[in-house]
């Protein structure tokens, strides 16, 4: 892979990672708010479900936060844009629409139609 494309992966998953980390950081002040009184079981009930909603967010984006470190680790050690499993190169196209992944997408696909075979 050209340095030019290193570069630009590498400034998108780290700007990346700083949006995350900043959603996490909101997410957690807004939590440790005092929690207000509602007189009305529905007003709380809508309360506590808008939590639960942004607390599934938070973890899909705390998952998403591990990947995007793994994928700048691969860049600082030279592997990024090469499949884990067939060693490789993964398609720029392929990377410009999922930057954190580690498979080609034949690989993907294999791992995808397996996974669905085992019914996980």
């Amino acid at each position: 892979m050209k340095k030019k494309d290193i570069e630009y992966f590498k400034g998108f998953l780290t700007n990346r990672l700083e949006e995350l980390l900043s959603h996490a950081d909101n997410t957690v002040s807004g939590m440790t708010t005092p929690k207000e009184n509602f007189p009305d079981p529905t007003d709380r009930a809508s309360l506590e479900s808008d939590r639960n909603f942004m607390l599934r967010i938070r973890d899909r984006e705390n998952k998403l936060i591990k990947k995007v470190k793994k994928a700048l680790t691969r860049i600082e050690d030279g592997t990024f844009g090469v499949c884990e499993k067939c060693g490789e190169d993964i398609s720029s196209s392929r990377l410009k629409a999922r930057p954190v992944t580690a498979l080609c997408i034949d690989c993907k696909t294999e791992e995808e139609v397996f996974e669905k075979a085992l019914g996980l």
